[in-house]
């Protein structure tokens, strides 16, 4: 009987230490630990405890002490799900109109006491922000409302006089032209309007009200410092001249104005036949647009790169996991219109093509012009099958039309004229990223690089998530798992080794909990009255995020020199090379100010589970995991349900019948503005603008709401990272990646497409989120390879790992929980990486010559099929494919399962030819053919566009490395035998480098000529040129005059010439002085 009851006390024992331990963890780290080490002091007799004699079922006091800790553990849960949850519905208070419940009335769950070593221990268990905190208002979209007023049949419009013509345009007066319709909001009764012609491709429309103080300046003025301003040019009363865009206005009925194109009398943008409406918090204006138009941008979303004419986009920075069609994280007001006409063989007359089905035959031209806004409310654009209507939630119009008449034209002029060229990257951001939410410490990072290293897979940089922190508040490392001793030793041999580590930073702060002396913090304590938002009433808005209740930085007040004090001060202690900003829409876990009152509370739990805890496992896998793994999907599918299952009962009973919502629908106040619930209702993700983000009504130093500067929270933290990084790196160039972006936010930060899933489709809508990123001025655009919500799979993770491998930011990233997913994990991953990282690191020197150009002329890198062949009207909505530049071309297989992939090859019929990158072939096709191409698993089909001289440089598994290793060139002949390229080298950090060369190379009658200019002293020599599409058999190839010997050899199939062994004649730099290659 002894034995069996011994027996029993053993596995209670080892079954009870388990689960206390777990749960112990999920109240808070220390306690976890706690546990353990006296465990561990039991187990290793540091503490004696006395068998209790005589005792009917267990003998050790430790597991009396077991029981009781579980029993009560078990006590909080029943407790705590029996508590209310927090109120956070509006109540008026005046922590900015959001209910807030004091934490006097929040049940802690109870305490719980232990003994031990003989001292008694209390401690709460921590508290969770109930999932309620997050729930907003109940909304219906004005879009989807049957009870919605159109203004347009309602409100009057505008009567324009007192028009005064300018140097540059025109101003004019106008005055409401009937009753106010104050439908959503109130009517503003005279407005300014001001026309000028600002440069040779710029037009600016501005309309705002005409009588603005102090009281009202910060809804309609955005402060040029905020987000720049165009202005006009210097030179714009000569340059305006030649604009070929002209402003006309009319009183016919009420006041509207168009803008034409000279050239061709087109019609770009025209409010005739409707009412302007300009209200405190609503504005509206409309313009037709022809059949079956091409507009692009207008973002964040996941869309396709062709909008469509029967969508809504809807601009509201929201922290969402990248659903379809919805806004995201950045704003960008901003869209390119492609027109395409048919020209008559005879007249050369141009018709307006109105399909996208094209006659091989016929020849076509594409007219495209730009239009930007410049606003920072929330705002729809409602494209509809003859128009575009435009949505404010208060601001004012402004307006910029750029000319083009390319895409390449209007993207140089948007940039150029009126949000900022493109930063210069670093040379080191090219190579490859690896990341995930879940590296444990140091040492598991430290495997990470190893395991790169050991599978020879090249790895630049190496990203740590919020793991990094202690407890997830922000410069403070975790003093266990990531220590600042073993990170200094880390650093240190990841910098001598030529990668580089970069952390997550996000925008919220922690708030320490006052009743708790040691749960101080710095960086809170740090700032003073206006480094963080605050509440109308004056007191500091407190959101919840990751670390708890937070506060925000104010980057109106004195956030700025804060944030860069806190990043110079974290970076003493932990060397970092660069900046990954997140959560910056700005988000928050709950509505309103819900940490007021409740800070004893903190740290607190999010108000959802985290992915891997009990009910949050993850088991979801990509398209097709059934037919490749289908024991392993059907355990998941199986666990996946009892989850679900588990989750609906703990929930309860679902209503037994179901009732029509009571949705919220505000009326204006006349004078006053409604900023947390406005009267007209936008499309939001996220439904309630409060929910998940902060309060609309949150106050910054100078007086201003979020509601009016909300979808800059993202820009301005990106302006002060990169600030903090110039005074860290001085000299250096920074190097950011931001999630949330505006207008212009390319000249401080790169951006990544978010919480993507582990899916075929997302790996799809990752090329024209891309491709519309690169239109918004962001060129450094990049994916979270293989996915990062949900598990990934060996084919999934194949496909996209090559796919990635030719956008500008390469990163690999995952979610906490999921299974590992770096290169290295699967045996054909690893082959099908390293077979496209060879492609990508011998492209290097091209791809940073590209971001040269974007930064220095506002051209882009990542390329749509019809900005390159802009006449050609079947390639409108291409976005299965891409361009790297103008020379590669990028046909990636996007399904799961197969082993083809049709693409086209532009203009093939019309002059241009394309190679094979892994044969060199030309490739046979014929015009307007989608050709069947052979991609079987780990192979990406990769084409050289005829005419281009591409720069090479031997791979290595750093950048640092490659930049030493020997040049080569890849000339791809056109259909007339020519081509041509460039080259730009410095020393791939400085922001203004001492020196810098320039080399441009140019091929045509069986000769290359290569000529630089510039002072930078690159010694590598030259290795090795390779001429695609040269027709006949070679005999002589000779190098300024001197004749070459050995290294060439003619392939006769696929017409290439190879000519190696060129060190020797370039021994002490390749482009030391110009030189010409001839052959023949």
């Amino acid at each position: 009987m002894d034995t069996v009851k011994r027996a029993l006390e053993y596995i209670f024992l080892c079954s009870s230490t388990v689960v206390i331990t777990l749960q112990a963890f999920q109240i808070a780290l220390f306690l976890g630990w706690l546990y353990i080490v006296f465990i561990l002091t039991v187990v290793l007799g540091l503490i004696k405890l006395r068998p209790i004699p005589g005792a009917m079922l267990f003998a050790s006091p430790l597991s009396l002490l077991n029981a009781f800790l579980y029993s009560t553990i078990l006590l909080s849960k029943i407790t705590r799900a029996q508590s209310p949850d927090v109120d956070t519905t509006s109540s008026g208070s005046n922590n900015g109109g959001i209910g807030v419940t004091s934490a006097a009335s929040i049940p802690t769950q109870g305490s719980a006491t232990v003994v031990i070593a003989g001292t008694t221990t209390t401690f709460e268990p921590q508290f969770t922000v109930p999932a309620s905190a997050d729930i907003g208002a109940p909304l219906i979209p004005n879009i989807n409302d049957p009870m919605a007023i159109d203004a347009q049949t309602v409100c009057p419009g505008y009567t324009g006089s007192n028009v005064v013509r300018t140097a540059l345009g025109l101003t004019a007066t106008l005055s409401l032209a009937g009753e106010p319709c104050n439908v959503y909001g109130t009517d503003v009764d005279v407005l300014n309007l001001t026309v000028e012609y600002q440069s040779a491709d710029r037009l600016s429309v501005k309309i705002v009200p005409a009588f603005i103080d102090d009281s009202n300046a910060t809804q309609y003025i955005i402060p040029s410092y905020v987000v720049h301003e165009p202005t006009a040019d210097a030179d714009a009363e000569t340059t305006s001249l030649t604009n070929d865009l002209s402003f006309v206005w009319s009183n016919d009925p009420t006041f509207s104005f168009s803008v034409y194109r000279v050239s061709n009398g087109d019609m770009l943008f025209s409010t005739a036949g409707t009412n302007l409406v300009f209200e405190n918090q609503f504005v509206e204006f409309v313009s037709p647009l022809p059949e079956n138009y091409n507009l692009y941008g207008l973002g964040e979303r996941i869309h396709g790169l062709r909008l469509g004419n029967n969508f809504t986009a809807t601009i509201y920075a929201a922290d969402t996991g990248d659903p379809i069609d919805y806004n995201l994280y950045g704003s960008h007001p901003f869209y390119l219109d492609t027109r395409y006409y048919k020209v008559d063989s005879n007249t050369g007359n141009l018709s307006l093509v109105t399909s996208n089905t094209t006659n091989e035959t016929s020849d076509y031209i594409s007219i495209s012009h730009g239009v930007y806004l410049r606003n920072l409310h929330g705002q729809e654009i409602l494209l509809r099958p003859t128009n575009i209507t435009w949505r404010l939630l208060g601001g004012s119009i402004e307006l910029y039309f750029f000319a083009g008449p390319t895409q390449p034209a209007v993207t140089a002029q948007y940039q150029m004229g009126a949000i900022g060229l493109p930063a210069m990257q670093q040379y080191f951001t090219l190579g490859f990223h690896q990341c995930r939410w879940g590296y444990a410490n140091w040492s598991q990072l430290q495997e990470v690089v190893d395991n790169y290293a050991k599978f020879s897979i090249p790895l630049e940089t190496v990203w740590l998530d919020i793991d990094v922190y202690n407890q997830y508040r922000d410069f403070e490392n975790d003093p266990i798992t990531f220590s600042y001793s073993e990170g200094e030793a880390f650093l240190s041999e990841l910098h001598a080794n030529g990668r580089h580590f970069v952390p997550i930073i996000d925008a919220a702060i922690y708030i320490p909990n006052p009743d708790n002396a040691s749960d101080a913090y710095a960086p809170y304590e740090n700032g003073n009255d206006t480094t963080f938002l605050t509440n109308p009433d004056g007191s500091t808005y407190i959101g919840s995020v990751w670390p708890g209740y937070t506060v925000f930085p104010d980057w109106l007040g004195s956030a700025h020199q804060w944030w860069i004090n806190e990043m110079v001060n974290w970076h003493n202690q932990v060397a970092f090379d660069g900046a990954w900003i997140d959560m910056s829409e700005v988000s928050s876990f709950c509505v309103g100010s819900c940490g007021s009152g409740n800070l004893s509370l903190n740290p607190v739990h999010p108000p959802f589970l985290l992915p891997g805890e009990p009910g949050a496992v993850i088991y979801e896998y990509p398209e097709g995991f059934n037919l490749t793994n289908a024991t392993e999907a059907a355990a998941a599918s199986s666990a996946s349900a009892s989850q679900s299952a588990a989750s609906a009962s703990a929930a309860g009973p679902a209503p037994s019948t179901t009732t029509t919502p009571n949705y919220l629908r505000t009326t204006p106040t006349p004078g006053l503005r409604d900023v947390n619930h406005p009267p007209y209702v936008i499309n939001n993700v996220q439904g309630d603008l409060a929910v998940h983000a902060v309060s609309p009504n949150a106050t910054h130093a100078d007086g201003t709401q979020e509601y009016d500067v909300h979808n800059v929270f993202g820009h301005q933290i990106l302006n002060a990272t990169y600030q903090s990084l110039l005074e860290i790196f001085q000299g250096k160039r920074p190097f950011i990646i931001g999630r949330s972006t505006f207008a212009g936010s390319g000249m401080f930060a790169g951006h990544w497409g978010g919480d993507n899933g582990s899916k075929f489709y997302y790996m799809y809508f990752g090329i024209p989120q891309a491709l519309s990123f690169s239109l918004f001025g962001i060129p450094m655009f990049g994916v979270d390879t293989c996915g990062f919500n949900g598990n990934s799979d060996e084919e999934l993770c194949n496909r996209w790992m090559q796919l990635s491998a030719f956008f500008p930011f390469y990163r690999n990233h995952n979610v906490l929980s999921a299974i590992p997913q770096e290169a290295y994990v699967w045996a054909s991953v690893i082959d099908a990486t390293k077979r496209a990282m060879n492609i990508r690191y011998q492209l290097l020197p091209y791809m940073y010559t590209l971001f040269y150009l974007a930064h220095t002329t506002g051209s882009t890198v990542m390329r749509a099929l019809p900005w390159e062949f802009p006449n050609d009207p079947s390639l409108a909505g291409a976005d299965r494919q891409f361009f790297l530049g103008p020379a590669i071309l990028v046909t990636p297989v996007l399904v799961q399962g197969a082993t083809t992939v049709d693409g086209v090859f532009p203009g093939v019929g019309k002059g241009e030819v394309y190679y094979d990158w892994y044969t060199q072939a030309a490739v046979n096709a014929t015009a307007g053919q989608n050709v069947t191409i052979d991609a079987p698993l780990g192979h990406i089909p990769v084409y050289i566009r005829g005419g281009y001289v591409i720069p090479t440089q031997e791979p290595a598994l750093v950048t640092r490395d490659a930049r030493n290793n020997p040049w080569g060139l890849l000339v791809s002949l056109g259909l007339g035998g020519s081509a041509s390229g460039s080259l730009y080298i410095d020393d791939g950090e400085s922001l203004v480098p001492n020196a810098t060369l320039y080399v441009e190379f140019t091929a045509s009658n069986s000769a290359l000529y290569a000529s630089g200019r510039g002072t930078y002293n690159d010694t590598n020599p030259l290795a090795n040129i390779t001429i695609l599409g040269v027709q006949q058999s070679v005999t002589n190839v000779s190098l300024n005059g001197m004749s070459i010997s050995s290294g060439v050899s003619y392939n006769g199939t696929n017409k290439a010439l190879t000519i190696t062994g060129l060190q020797n004649a370039t021994s002490q730099g390749a482009w030391l002085q110009d030189w010409t290659l001839t052959w023949g």
